[in-house]
């Protein structure tokens, strides 16, 4: 889902509202020797993806079969405001949670899912599913903030929240609306461009544009899915041709059918950037791989799996722990080894990046207390644009995972 750490061109980003990879030299450098956390996973600037990040780093270590450091899971906990919501990086978690905290629905649906997963955190996502309910739209979905338009995006991550945690998402309903009613309402008809696709949103017209990254979120949340999606738990639509979304199984089954046909050409997707439309999108790859083995289309996901065992293994090195997360769970969905992922042990390149299992942190020590380390900046630069879709009021979606919320094949 999405959180990749490369920088994106500020102007697209300010159209699409959200960050995708870019050159290098496009980065900002950060403040120097800004100090983190030691139990936090990466060395960027959380400020706008600390919590999806660590939540993804956990879910991913979960999944493998690895129990996190209790610093780790501990941080995560929290980072938690006392109305049960998420923002995506508190610093000082003295300080209570304020109107000016940025608290979201992605930030806290990932978080949810991660502790659902590790067990034993049933205060802390009670009440965080508390607070997603009272964030719901008269629509049946979910925006990126509280309040805002329902985006297919943050729609699906609360769906694949309100699963981990135990409830029925079809049975959380705003005036007699639910989750599903709402991604029904972005999926794209059978005529036409894009066809049985979803959009992130609609348009300023009111029109729908297919997106690839909203069209794989939408797949899982039309299934009822989270981030982690159960190897050879889908069944494949007997007919793959488009037909009218009647039902959130059928949409599922029309945006899988969709996505497999963008990447029977390449194995990949491309990026949704002006000029860079000839560039792989490692991270939306990923996550279709995710979304076509949810609804059971094994075959293109273990090609463009394979795709993604010879290609992805140094766009993850440099995007950090959610992009290893995210390369985790696609191995995960297929029946992969993500120890041997084209030669990379996936589980281990993330387990590097964050403190070690049940290892005791020691060092210095931040205003709040918590065992600090160094920032390296990488990956400081995708957040400080997204920084700026926030503050333009933009969408983000899935979040941060820099996927580009413009229409891709």
């Amino acid at each position: 889902m999405n959180v990749r750490s490369s920088a994106a061109a500020l102007a697209a980003v300010a159209v699409i509202g959200a960050a995708t990879p870019a050159a290098a030299d496009t980065t900002p450098s950060p403040s120097p020797s800004r100090a983190l956390p030691s139990a936090l996973y990466g060395d960027g600037d959380p400020q706008y993806d600390g919590v999806w990040r660590q939540s993804l780093a956990l879910l991913a270590q979960h999944t493998a079969g690895v129990e996190p450091a209790k610093a780790a899971v501990d941080w995560l906990t929290g980072q938690q405001c006392a109305d049960g919501s998420f923002a995506p990086y508190r610093a000082d978690t003295a300080k209570a949670c304020d109107a000016k905290t940025t608290v979201d629905t992605n930030q806290t649906a990932a978080a949810v899912q991660a502790l659902a997963a590790l067990g034993g955190h049933d205060d802390v996502t009670k009440k965080a599913v508390g607070w997603l309910k009272s964030a719901q739209n008269e629509d049946g979905g979910w925006g990126y903030t509280a309040g805002g338009a329902s985006d297919t995006n943050s729609t699906s991550v609360v769906i694949g929240a309100l699963a981990a945690a135990g409830e029925e998402p079809a049975e959380v309903k705003k005036d007699g609306k639910s989750p599903h009613d709402a991604l029904l309402g972005l999926a794209l008809p059978c005529e036409g461009d894009g066809a049985g696709a979803f959009a992130f949103q609609p348009d300023k017209k009111g029109g729908l544009v297919a997106n690839a990254d909203a069209t794989a979120a939408g797949v899982l949340g039309s299934l009822g899915a989270g981030l982690v999606v159960e190897p050879g738990g889908g069944e494949a639509a007997e007919d793959a041709a488009c037909e009218e979304a009647d039902t959130p199984q059928r949409a599922a089954a029309n945006g899988a059918a969709h996505l497999a046909d963008a990447l029977a050409r390449t194995g990949h997707l491309t990026s949704a950037l002006a000029g860079a439309e000839d560039q792989p999108d490692y991270g939306n790859t990923a996550d279709a791989v995710v979304a076509l083995a949810a609804q059971g289309a094994d075959e293109q996901a273990k090609k463009s799996l394979a795709w993604l065992e010879k290609n992805a293994a140094g766009w993850a090195e440099q995007s950090g722990p959610a992009a290893y997360a995210q390369l985790i769970f696609a191995a995960h969905a297929t029946g992969a080894d993500p120890r041997d992922f084209g030669g990379t042990d996936l589980v281990e390149r993330l387990g590097a990046t964050g403190p070690a299992a049940q290892e005791k942190t020691t060092g210095a020590k931040s205003e709040d207390g918590d065992d600090v380390k160094e920032e390296q900046g990488s990956g400081f630069g995708v957040w400080w644009f997204v920084g700026v879709c926030l503050v333009a009021g933009i969408g983000i979606g899935f979040l941060i995972s820099g996927r580009a919320k413009r229409q891709q094949p």
